[in-house]
């Protein structure tokens, strides 16, 4: 059976929505998942917090009539659990086969696609510039953007295709136009807005650097040059040539007060330098991510924010709920700022995780040389993104 293609049950299946279980996790409630996806799948990708129990159990488990008492035995029976799969439809089937054995399941609604498409905003509070600074997180995926908005206008760092229709939608309930769409590099991890922004009458912006990677609709857009500068009402934002995670690696200053340094700089690890060139260009991609960091990125001011394109699940939050922190308090705390060369291109090739998946045909869509529908998009980027150099937070105490 088609894991998309199940029967409805014939008891009474409550549902719980995406948002309403983050909520219930992020206020530290215990909470217990049965994930009925593969096991491949669950071993890539999973929902995991530490107030998360975490159940993986294929669906198939459960399609006998006479459920076998080992699998069952895997399953509490003291607490509510939430059934998860893909898209919705097994979790459904097989939290229906729980009740009617008496155990208190619910499933989640849209299964991990719906966790897919939660994004909130926070406001960067720690930000001083002008204007206002929102960080808009994916909790699915780690993915980080920033919506800058003064004065009536507005731009987005790093904006999702999957949720071009949410940056309009904040401009209008803002009172903003939407001026500028900018993304800092070719993306290997999930599918950029910034065409479909431009279509919707912003300025889309990439980095002039990026283009040679073979980006078809360069001459479309805006191609941004170290040290060009976009205003947006009283602010601005400047770009800072970062290569290393790739060639065309650009970070943007905003207002001098936060560097949005897209892959190549997070608050718990630096970029993985390995996605352009494969293992080959690695070594010297990481010397390239060596001297853009102690050249342009640590000459800043101790107090500069810095705020990646993505977090990972080592990251720490900071007060004010956003993944930023002040290039004096990364110094402190990540050695591999600190480390000479070669102590740094050793450190960031030894423990790089898996890349991220369907990295190519992300990349190749992001450069504009493969057309996917809105679906196929989303589908592609399912998953962690596994941008930085490490597993595990290069910050410590």
């Amino acid at each position: 059976m088609n894991a998309d293609d199940f029967p409805t049950p014939d008891v009474d299946v409550e549902t719980i929505d995406p948002e309403r279980l983050k909520d219930r996790i992020d206020s530290g409630e215990t909470v217990t998942l049965l994930d009925t996806r593969m096991s491949s799948d669950y071993e890539e990708w999973r929902i995991d917090d530490d107030n998360v129990t975490s159940i993986n159990v294929p669906y198939f488990e459960f399609l006998e009539d006479d459920v076998d008492d080992d699998v069952l035995d895997q399953i509490p029976d003291d607490r509510e659990v939430t059934v998860l799969c893909a898209k919705g439809g097994a979790s459904e089937y097989v939290a229906g086969t729980l009740v009617e054995r008496g155990y208190d399941v619910n499933h989640l609604e849209d299964g991990m696609n719906g966790w897919a498409s939660i994004y909130e905003a926070v406001e960067v509070t720690d930000y001083d510039g002008d204007g206002t600074l929102l960080q808009y997180q994916r909790p699915s995926s780690g993915c980080l953007g920033y919506f800058l908005y003064d004065d009536g206008e507005a731009a987005i760092i790093d904006p999702l295709r999957a949720f071009t229709d949410r940056y309009l939608d904040d401009a209008a309930d803002l009172g903003v136009d939407l001026t500028y769409a900018i993304d800092t590099h070719v993306h290997a991890d999930h599918i950029s807005g910034v065409r479909d922004l431009e279509a919707e009458g912003a300025e889309g912006v990439i980095p002039e650097a990026a283009v040679d990677r073979g980006v078809t609709y360069a001459d479309e857009l805006t191609t941004a040059e170290d040290g060009d500068t976009f205003d947006v009402g009283d602010a601005t934002i400047e770009a800072v040539y970062t290569p290393g995670h790739t060639t065309g690696m650009t970070s943007y200053l905003v207002d001098d007060s936060l560097l949005a340094t897209g892959d190549g700089l997070f608050i718990e690890s630096v970029a993985r330098p390995d996605l352009e060139e494969g293992d080959e260009g690695a070594p010297e991609a990481a010397r390239m991510l060596y001297e853009s960091l102690q050249e342009r990125v640590l000459t800043l001011p101790d107090d500069t924010l810095i705020g990646g394109a993505h977090f990972s699940d080592a990251a720490e939050p900071a007060d004010d709920g956003t993944y930023t922190a002040p290039i004096g308090q990364l110094v402190d705390e990540m050695d591999a700022l600190t480390m000479d060369e070669q102590e740094f291109v050793d450190l960031i090739l030894s423990d790089m995780p898996p890349r991220p998946a369907n990295y190519e045909d992300i990349i190749a869509t992001n450069l504009g040389q493969n057309e996917v529908d809105d679906e196929e998009a989303f589908t592609l980027e399912l998953g962690p993104n596994n941008c930085a150099a490490s597993q595990e937070s290069l910050a410590g105490d």
